[in-house]
């Protein structure tokens, strides 16, 4: 049996978000947005949560596709307000909104959002070396960085909480637990990544 971080609880949607997606480099906006948008609204709730209704939210907010969430009115807002499906928090639902203007703005100035997220970590993933979960750390000066920069370019629920379980998510941060079969496997991916400086 394979070991695991056990954060997953031996979920199925939780092992499945773990074993494939948790942790390798990301460099594709699109994706990189999917993962700014449901951390925003993880924020105070669980992971499970956010797994549980991530289809809902791909429909609700247009296959996260930042150019059309930019452009959603009060009435969407509205309309969101009644969706079942997602998690309905006003102030989260207007802060996707609010991502998604700034995501557009930092593409623009940077040529991508990849470009600009990553340099937070100097475009290399950082490895960590965490034996138990009570080792793992919810922040780090990194993820304060990016929080500061983020809140100044208008972006919503991005707190340095929120980021750190963004570069986790995203790759920026192997925080795989060494006894996790992922843990090499993400450090192979990272040597593969021809992006990683």
């Amino acid at each position: 049996m394979k070991k695991r971080c056990h954060w997953t609880k031996d979920n199925k949607l939780m092992n499945a978000y773990h074993d494939t997606e948790w942790g390798v480099p990301r460099h594709n906006d699109k994706i990189l947005f999917e993962y700014i948008i449901l951390d925003a609204f993880q924020a105070g709730l669980s992971w499970q949560i956010i797994l549980d209704k991530r289809e809902n939210f791909r429909k609700a907010f247009a296959e996260f596709d930042a150019e059309k969430i930019a452009r959603f009115t009060p009435k969407k807002i509205d309309s969101l307000m009644n969706d079942v499906g997602i998690i309905r928090n006003r102030l989260k639902i207007e802060g996707a909104v609010k991502n998604a203007i700034a995501f557009k703005k930092v593409q623009k100035e940077f040529g991508s959002f990849d470009k600009y997220i990553w340099q937070f970590v100097n475009y290399k993933t950082i490895v960590n070396k965490c034996e138990k979960l009570s080792h793992m750390r919810a922040n780090s000066e990194e993820s304060d960085e990016m929080a500061k920069d983020m809140k100044r370019r208008g972006f919503a629920f991005t707190g340095t909480i929120v980021c750190y379980a963004f570069m986790q998510g995203a790759g920026m941060i192997n925080d795989h637990l060494i006894l996790c079969f992922r843990y090499d496997e993400i450090n192979k991916l990272i040597k593969e990544d021809g992006r990683q400086k």
